[in-house]
């Protein structure tokens, strides 16, 4: 029997094949010891980790729940103050409406003022006097442009502070709708869950945006719109009263001196009516004394005529009785009393031509003084017309300020404490 042949290969001991298995049963239990440790430390992490993304998602929904209620109470707050912000760029601008009324029309006062003053310059004359009446008209005209450059100025002011108003409320509309876009953003974002399809890994998440701002930095933007805003309502509304309480200021001034400047005009037209009375009288007593004086001296001139025919007869009678012959040519009481008629009748006459002298240079001074009361009558008339005219001309004054008082409107006012609200009648 032939012997059987050995396989190749390296053979073990059996002491090696003991030590093998001992070798895998250790290895065996070594790994499932580690691997259980590894599968205890992995439930505790799982553990430990769901509650810390429990904890985590529940903090950061916290925090954007705050976050968006912060948001909202900004964006209320801006909301409330632009419509503040509307309000009283509405109120302002009624203001000023009413102060472009006010200065629209002192056009007319302003106007009748120069159109009188330029009526009474057409006055002639002694007529053509600096009177009160000159003064007020002056003053009033003068007020008026006065008047005109203050509310203009008011109007100014106005229109420069709406354009401060449009620019808070220009912010605070774009700070609003930063608000609101970002409130919708974490809106969004709070009602996102891990079930949500739109969730995904994005991209380096944690970068920090350019432009970002720190939360302190966050609230005073906010904070600083509404202070400038409330800051320029108040300006607002201060210069509301002042436009106001201007309004009614001038006004009052106007109607004073337009109550004083027509005193005037018609204390001056009584005058000059009176004047002209007087005139007329005069006129008419010189009138009168120049028909009597008239009358007299056809009186003295016929009394000369006759006086005149005397003596004719005399100087005959003296003449012929020289003719006496002789003796009979005598001295006697018939000549002695034709000598003395002729001198009495040549005083006569002359003292008559004397008078008639003086009647006739006194009718001729009264005839050229009657002259002058006539032109100056002529004068007065037409003063008196002109001064009717001004008056005429002054009632668009009381229709203008009759139609302007029609319609009263109430402006509501808040003063600048605010505790009160004030109503002023718009002038």
């Amino acid at each position: 029997m032939s012997a059987l042949p050995a396989k190749p290969g390296l053979r073990h001991s059996v002491s090696e094949w003991y030590s093998n298995n001992r070798q895998l049963s250790a290895t065996a239990q070594h790994e499932r010891h580690v691997s259980n440790v590894l599968r205890q430390e992995g439930r505790s992490l799982r553990n430990e980790t769901n509650c810390k993304t429990t904890w985590d998602e529940s903090d950061s929904s916290r925090r954007l729940s705050d976050r968006v209620w912060d948001v909202a109470r900004w964006k209320e707050t801006l909301e409330t103050c632009a419509k503040r912000v509307d309000e009283e760029m509405e109120a302002l601008t009624l203001s000023k409406e009413q102060t472009e009324q006010a200065l629209a029309a002192t056009a007319v006062p302003l106007e009748v003022s120069s159109e009188c003053l330029t009526l009474r310059d057409g006055r002639r004359g002694y007529e053509l006097v600096t009177d009160p009446v000159d003064e007020e008209l002056k003053k009033e005209a003068q007020l008026i442009e006065r008047v005109q450059q203050v509310l203009q100025q008011h109007i100014d002011k106005a229109f420069e502070q709406l354009c401060v108003l449009q620019e808070a409320r220009h912010q605070l509309t774009a700070d609003l709708q930063n608000k609101m876009d970002a409130l919708d953003i974490d809106m969004s974002c709070l009602s996102l869950t891990i079930k949500s399809p739109q969730i995904s890994l994005k991209t380096n998440p944690t970068r920090i945006p350019s432009g970002s701002s720190t939360p302190q930095e966050w609230v005073q933007f906010s904070q600083y719109n509404v202070a400038r805003a409330q800051e320029a309502m108040q300006v607002s509304q201060q210069m509301r009263e002042d436009m106001s309480l201007t309004r009614a200021q001038l006004q009052n001034e106007l109607d004073t001196q337009r109550r004083a400047t027509e005193f005037a005009l018609r204390k001056r037209n009584h005058h000059e009516e009176q004047a002209r009375d007087e005139l007329e009288w005069q006129i008419k007593n010189t009138e009168d004394e120049m028909a009597e004086m008239q009358s007299d001296i056809h009186g003295l001139d016929a009394d000369l005529q006759a006086k005149t025919a005397s003596l004719k007869l005399a100087h005959t009678r003296l003449e012929n009785r020289t003719n006496r012959p002789g003796v009979d040519l005598c001295r006697d009481e018939v000549q002695l009393g034709l000598v003395n008629e002729v001198h009495q009748l040549e005083a006569t006459i002359m003292a008559l031509k004397q008078k008639l002298s003086e009647a006739q240079h006194s009718l001729q001074k009264m005839k050229l003084h009657h002259s002058r009361m006539l032109q100056d009558l002529s004068r007065k008339q037409e003063a008196l017309s002109l001064e009717q005219r001004s008056m005429n001309t002054r009632t668009r004054l009381t229709s203008t300020s009759c139609t302007d008082k029609t319609p009263v409107l109430l402006v509501p006012l808040t003063n600048s404490s605010g505790r009160s609200n004030l109503q002023l009648l718009a002038q």
